[in-house]
């Protein structure tokens, strides 16, 4: 809508129109600032509509056969044809489905017992077990909704084939004993505190720090500091490690109000919790001190962490599981650091998990921080050279 010449004609009016358009001219010649208003959040688009969905997708699943039978052998071919599931084992006892089941590789045990057959042939009826990860809260009701159409189908399958009349087919099938491990409440907080923990402590340790450093440089201190006999090793240090320790007095407080206020149990060692969430947070500080290196003012480094974050933490299995994204989101969200310390939070507070289960997700956070470290100490020479 054109404005009406009186309007324009006035002093308010034309100054403003004056200015506003040298703050478009502006816009338009920043790059940077260009590519932050467009690329962005067209990314984040692309990005987190494939990461930020409730569907299970190829939920991994272990099977114990201890039938061995051709009953037993088609159930399980139909959980793999299916596409809800993804075959990750395959076992004639249940302890390596255990095993798997704590380090958090598998959402769904299949137990088929060794009279599968035969009670499916005597009795037109046989039980199996489904044993689900509850650790994931409501989508562990979703696999075990996807599981149940598959073993219906097959029951109908089978009823068609040894017993044509309708009356028949109902008086047998397969029996479905379910047990929820680690939450069988299906608590939604359980599954959300020991993630919103996580968040935490990432935003103390990547933003923050991202706009100290950022401060000092806008203001000019950055530069003075550079020509003192402060070495720069002491000054990222002495920058960084205020920080690390505030996060980790965050996390306390967190693991208080959850416990005490949510219910959130921990049933694992809160030293282990702790020692990751210290090799956790030099990813974090690192992360932040990078970003410092790439912005001149605080405002650039909030809005280039918010990116980050934001991704990180939608696909990081927060909010939604990992296992209801894409295989490609999947396999991109290996290097996502804040994946790694969800699962780890998890792990100890909600299943207990030890050394041993954790060791991997541990492992790559600790490669992780140190070459993320390095390449933000390099980058930051590179700046303040």
């Amino acid at each position: 809508m054109r404005i009406p010449r009186m309007f324009r004609s006035t002093p308010f009016i034309r100054r403003t129109l004056a200015l506003a358009h040298a703050e478009v001219l502006h816009v338009f010649r920043d790059k940077a600032t260009l590519l932050q208003i467009i690329a962005v959040p067209i990314v984040q688009l692309l990005i987190l509509s494939n990461a930020a969905s409730f569907a299970i997708r190829s939920a991994p699943i272990w099977i114990v056969d201890m039938d061995h039978t051709q009953s037993s052998r088609a159930l399980a071919r139909r959980f793999g044809a299916t596409g809800y599931f993804d075959l990750v084992g395959v076992s004639d006892a249940a302890a390596p489905a255990n095993e798997a089941m704590l380090r958090g590789d598998v959402s769904l045990v299949l137990t088929m017992p060794n009279d599968f057959e035969k009670s499916l042939v005597r009795n037109h009826a046989a039980t199996v077990h489904l044993d689900l990860n509850a650790e994931k809260g409501s989508a562990a009701g979703i696999v075990r909704s996807y599981a149940l159409q598959i073993i219906n189908a097959y029951t109908a399958e089978i009823g068609a084939e040894t017993h044509p009349t309708e009356s028949s087919r109902r008086r047998g099938g397969i029996v479905t004993v379910s047990r929820g491990w680690y939450n069988p409440t299906l608590s939604y907080t359980h599954y959300m505190v020991p993630g919103i923990l996580v968040a935490l402590v990432t935003i103390i340790g990547t933003l923050v720090t991202a706009q100290n450093i950022a401060r000092e440089k806008e203001i000019g201190t950055l530069e003075q500091l550079n020509v003192t006999p402060i070495t720069k090793a002491e000054f990222i240090t002495a920058k960084l490690l205020p920080f690390w320790v505030l996060a980790l007095l965050d996390l306390v407080v967190g693991l208080a109000v959850g416990y005490f206020v949510f219910g959130v149990p921990i049933r694992g060692s809160l030293a282990l919790l702790f020692l990751a969430a210290g090799v956790y947070l030099v990813v974090a500080l690192a992360i932040g001190l990078w970003i410092s290196t790439l912005v001149e003012t605080q405002q650039q480094a909030m809005f280039v962490t918010f990116f980050v974050l934001m991704i990180y933490l939608l696909m990081s299995g927060l909010f939604t599981p990992v296992d209801s994204m894409p295989r490609w989101v999947q396999i991109a969200s290996e290097v996502n650091p804040v994946r790694h310390f969800v699962t780890i939070s998890r792990a100890i507070l909600v299943k207990g998990a030890g050394l041993r289960e954790i060791a991997l997700p541990l492992g790559a956070l600790a490669a992780y921080g140190a070459v993320v470290l390095v390449l933000a100490i390099r980058q930051y020479d590179k700046t303040t050279a």
